[in-house]
């Protein structure tokens, strides 16, 4: 079988949240499957820096700085790809941010910034994206989810709910987009050695628990994840919808 129905060559991918992080290497890896990228995040350094790393590669970069969670920016952001003449045809939901602690503790405020980030932005970025799509009649759309898509774990319960429902708008998006041709996928990570896992790496327990915990006896690489997201990028994902395929050394399959 021929990869080039994995190729990304022609197609435009934006990733949000991926200055850093998962969302970097999930844009190196579709930048290496022949695709542009339209880089995003918060930290204008921080983006500029990591669109500079990629093109000195060779690859097609160009950054956009907005936040997410500002519904506002998100629409001058897609209506500047417009006067541009910039087509998304992959959109990936990435950006993401966590926040521990027991919900007898929580406030609400940092309930409400974990489901905005986490969730109600890939709702907002995909339907901008889709309003684009829904016409030309193509897109793919892969929203990030977690193990907490499936599973429940103390102290994070909004992203727990965040991500679960990452799962339920991903069904929703098939939903009503699939008939356009839109291919509306998640990832969903297992334990990865992040930034945002930093200090549960550095916890000797819960190292010890993630590697008795994850069948294949390690943490993830976020590298590990660009062969799914190419395959829910490319053509080779074409009939496929609404799934969430877990990437976490079999965490979700066992007890």
């Amino acid at each position: 079988m021929s990869t080039s129905l994995f190729s990304l060559a022609g197609k435009t991918a934006l990733i949000t949240g991926s200055s850093r992080g998962l969302g970097y290497s999930i844009a190196e890896g579709m930048a290496a499957a022949g695709a542009r990228l339209l880089l995003n995040g918060v930290d204008e350094a921080r983006l500029q820096a990591s669109a500079a790393m990629l093109r000195e590669r060779g690859y097609q970069v160009d950054a956009f700085a907005f936040d997410v969670c500002d519904e506002a920016a998100v629409v001058k952001a897609f209506e500047s790809f417009d006067a541009q003449g910039i087509e998304v045809d992959i959109l990936v939901n990435n950006a993401g941010v966590q926040y521990r602690k027991p919900m007898v503790e929580l406030a609400t405020e940092d309930w409400r910034r974990v489901i905005e980030t986490n969730l109600t932005s890939a709702f907002v970025v995909g339907r901008e994206a889709a309003k684009r799509m829904i016409p030309r009649q193509r897109g793919k759309v892969i929203n990030i989810g977690s193990l907490t898509s499936e599973l429940a774990r103390a102290t994070v319960a909004p992203y727990t709910v965040a991500k679960g429902g990452i799962r339920m708008l991903t069904r929703a998006m098939t939903a009503e987009w699939a008939a356009h041709n839109i291919q509306a996928n998640a990832i969903g990570p297992g334990y990865m050695l992040t930034d945002m896992n930093q200090a549960l790496i550095d916890n000797p327990s819960f190292d010890a628990w993630v590697k008795g915990r994850t069948p294949a006896g390690r943490w993830g690489k976020p590298e590990e994840l660009v062969g799914t997201a190419i395959f829910l990028a490319s053509e080779a994902s074409n009939y496929v919808s609404g799934q969430i395929i877990y990437v976490d050394g079999g965490m979700v399959s066992v007890l």
